[in-house]
């Protein structure tokens, strides 16, 4: 007769949050809101490994909206993860925009950070390059089906997504993770209703013959219905499932931190005890060590201690030297937890051989330097030189300078003339006659010019007895007043330029008659300014057919017209006029610097439209580096290093049409 139905068990476990793949949409990226769109759910079947039954089954995630609990990603506080990770707050690269779960698809908008550290991620992610994605989720309630003959189905039908991760390899069939609740942070209770399918009711058979002992079994049997039950001690079950997933658990953890990940499935089905699995992943990495080269595996993340150690006592010394950091305007600091805060010259020299087991024992404090210079492997000269880099540096970028805020900045590939070229534009279309035919139109000359780089620079020496005598002023203040000297030396070179009123390949001088940008002498007044203003915007291309119809930006002159020039730039009335409240200052905010400096000495004053439009004077340098650069070699002729400092970079008026001078 027909067995009657089991009723459903409920069991309830501890279930870690668990990945699955989603699909990134990189064609809608948008740029000015970074914001992406991702398709993190269809409810596709996945085949997956339950650690606790020791079987496959297929999970299937119910799309249905009762099914699943959007409460986190319709927050809009739902994180953006790199791989999952959330150990630091670095590791959150944006945020669930919006979530919305709609026919059988969940599909989300991430906006991604703004951070400078994530800029190359953010770009990867706009072109494409990363696209593989995969959600993080927790179930809190599986319906288990079974049919006999069948992998069973896992359909969870109460479950919560609560992040998505950018990662270098999405979640495949095997991603989901179990282990006991000791290993497992963030594992939750998860009910899993296990209906048994019915059995197939059984044909009727054909009476045979049977013996007396058969016929009472079978009779036994029949007579019994009740369901078999297996009593087991509570604390021996609970202890030797605990057992069973922490043996688990280890051995995923050991795959998946040696590489080993596609064997760990079957050193649990195999039961292989944790330390067997280690001898095991010891023998694949020897193997896959010989087979790369050999001494091939090092795992390393950020900078290693050789680093580390540079970085600090590069900072300890520019703190000493009270060295300015051009990017918080503030001095260099150190913490308490600098390994080498207060450590002298001398004393980082010895600690720099220490590190590379060079025993100082003995040796003279000369020697001991001398060999810090000369150990090909010791870190001293590279933190000299890292300070040094910096000191320079931070001299060339607080030096007061503003040829920048006049001049055009461009860049050269070399040391040979560069031409910059203006083209010409073609006169008004001819007019034509019922029967006229079109005429050709010549095309026009253009103008050109030209610029050249050269190199200027110094070298200054650093001596084993500046060491010893921790003489910090000997190269750190050195160099910081060489990077200043860098940069006045660029200053002074567009100034004298400027003032030289150079003559141009047209053979007139930069500021003539000839080129219709000189106004009358004199201090600035609203008058001359306007009529500074027609001439600037009277401009016309090379070929005469057009107006440039260039605009004023900046206006720059000595120190004794800057006042003025500020006064008529801000007044609301017009200052010449007796009677100011009757007249509005009619070039009032026409610049938008005023730029006065004590390097024009003499009277003249100048009106510049924006450099970026109409350049007239450009400085360039030598493939786009415009900061000093710093060499440092072994000293021959000195007891020591010297040290070279060089910035390649030319000075050229390039165009007149751009600046108006008075006189």
């Amino acid at each position: 007769m027909p067995q009657p139905n089991p009723q459903p068990s409920n069991v309830t476990r501890l279930m870690p949050p668990q990945l699955f793949e989603a699909r990134l949409l990189p064609n809608s990226f948008n740029a000015e809101t970074r914001t992406i769109e991702v398709v993190w759910g269809v409810g596709a079947r996945v085949r997956r490994y339950d650690w606790w039954e020791g079987r496959y089954y297929d999970e299937e995630l119910s799309m249905e909206p009762d099914a699943v609990d959007m409460s986190r990603l319709e927050s809009g506080n739902a994180p953006v993860l790199r791989d999952h990770s959330t150990w630091s707050i670095e590791d959150q690269i944006g945020v669930v925009d919006s979530a919305a779960l709609a026919n059988g698809e969940g599909r989300a908008t991430l906006r991604l950070s703004e951070r400078d550290d994530l800029a190359g991620i953010v770009g990867d992610i706009r072109a494409g390059i990363i696209r593989n994605i995969s959600v993080g989720y927790t179930v809190q309630r599986y319906q288990v089906d079974e049919v006999p003959g069948s992998v069973p189905v896992y359909r969870a039908v109460e479950w919560r997504p609560h992040e998505i991760s950018f990662v270098t390899v999405p979640a495949d069939a095997a991603a989901s993770v179990r282990s006991s609740p000791e290993s497992a942070p963030g594992a939750l209770p998860c009910v899993f209703t296990r209906a048994t399918a019915a059995q197939p009711t059984p044909e009727p058979e054909m009476p045979q013959p049977a013996t007396a002992a058969a016929a009472a079994t079978r009779a036994a049997a029949e007579a019994d219905t009740t369901t078999l039950t297996v009593t087991l001690d509570a604390a021996a079950a609970t202890a030797a499932v605990t057992a069973e997933a922490t043996r688990s658990a280890e051995i995923i953890d050991l795959c998946t931190r040696h590489s080993c990940t596609d064997k760990a499935a079957g050193w649990v089905r195999d039961g292989k005890t944790v330390d067997e699995v280690r001898g095991l992943i010891l023998t694949d990495l020897a193997q896959r060590d010989a087979a790369a080269g050999g001494h091939l595996n090092r795992v390393q993340a950020g900078a290693d201690e050789a680093d580390k150690f540079r970085g600090a006592a590069t900072d300890s010394i520019l703190a000493r030297a009270m060295v300015v950091n051009p990017t918080t305007k503030s001095r260099y600091v150190v913490d308490g937890a600098n390994p080498v805060r207060g450590m002298q010259l001398r004393e980082l020299a010895r600690e720099c051989l220490h590190r590379i087991g060079v025993r100082t024992d003995g040796m003279s404090t000369l020697e001991m330097v001398g060999r810090a210079f000369t150990q090909s492997t010791s870190d001293f000269p590279v933190l000299l030189e890292n300070a040094m880099h910096k000191s320079l540096q931070a001299g060339y970028a607080v030096a007061a300078d503003t040829w920048r805020r006049w001049c055009a900045v461009g860049t050269v590939s070399d040391f040979r003339a560069h031409n910059r070229y203006r083209v010409g534009s073609l006169g008004n279309l001819d007019s034509l006659t019922e029967l006229g035919e079109f005429k050709n139109k010549a095309i026009p000359d253009g103008e050109k010019s030209t610029i050249t780089a050269g190199t200027k620079g110094n070298i200054i020496n650093l001596s084993r007895q500046a060491i010893i005598n921790d003489d910090l002023g000997a190269f750190i203040g050195a160099a910081t007043m060489l990077g200043r000297a860098a940069s006045r030396t660029v200053e002074a070179g567009a100034y004298a330029l400027l003032a030289s009123n150079p003559t141009l390949g047209d053979g007139y001088a930069l500021f003539a008659n000839e080129h219709g940008n000189l106004e009358s002498a004199g201090a600035p007044t609203v008058a001359t300014i306007s009529a500074a203003r027609v001439k600037l915007a009277s401009q016309k291309d090379i070929s005469g057919n057009d107006f440039l119809d260039l605009r004023p930006a900046i206006f720059l002159s000595g120190m004794a017209y800057g006042s003025d020039a500020r006064v008529l730039n801000a007044a609301e009335y017009d200052p010449d006029t007796a009677n100011k409240l009757q007249r509005p200052n009619a070039v009032r905010g026409l610049f938008r610097d005023v730029v006065d400096t004590p390097r024009i000495a003499d009277t003249k004053w100048y009106m510049f439209a924006d450099p970026g439009e109409a350049p007239v004077i450009e400085v360039a340098f030598l493939e786009g580096n415009d900061t000093p650069f710093l060499d440092q070699e072994e000293g021959f002729t000195v007891d020591g290093s010297r040290w070279k400092v060089r910035l390649d970079y030319g000075i050229a008026a390039i165009d007149y049409r751009g600046a108006v001078r008075n006189g």
